[in-house]
């Protein structure tokens, strides 16, 4: 099946104590059926110091569960489920099923 949500997608959280809440996809992960989202599901880690990076307490983003996610609208950024139309020069696109605009360029 066709992905609905890809990497650089903006999206909004729809469960969780993120709920509300809307950010850009930087991974998903298909197998685990996840995605992290920037700013999103902040974690609080400790960190061994190495010679590249700082130790310490860092925050970072963890993989949140797709069906937690839908894609916001292009229009008014407000969550919407995506279809998919094929155009007349044969290429699949997403679409948003709230306005009917394309996701992708």
């Amino acid at each position: 099946m066709a992905a609905k949500i890809k990497k650089g997608d903006k999206v909004v959280v729809l469960a969780g104590r993120d709920k509300g809440r809307t950010g850009e996809v930087l991974e998903v992960q298909p197998a685990e059926e996840r995605a992290l989202v920037s700013g999103v599901n902040m974690v609080r880690r400790h960190q061994k110091q190495t010679a590249k990076e700082e130790g310490g307490i860092i925050a970072k983003e963890a993989p949140i569960h797709l069906s937690n996610l839908a894609a916001a609208d292009p229009k008014d950024g407000k969550p919407t489920r995506v279809g998919f139309r094929v155009l007349d020069d044969g290429s699949k696109v997403r679409v948003a099923k709230r306005s009917g605009e394309k996701i992708d360029g």
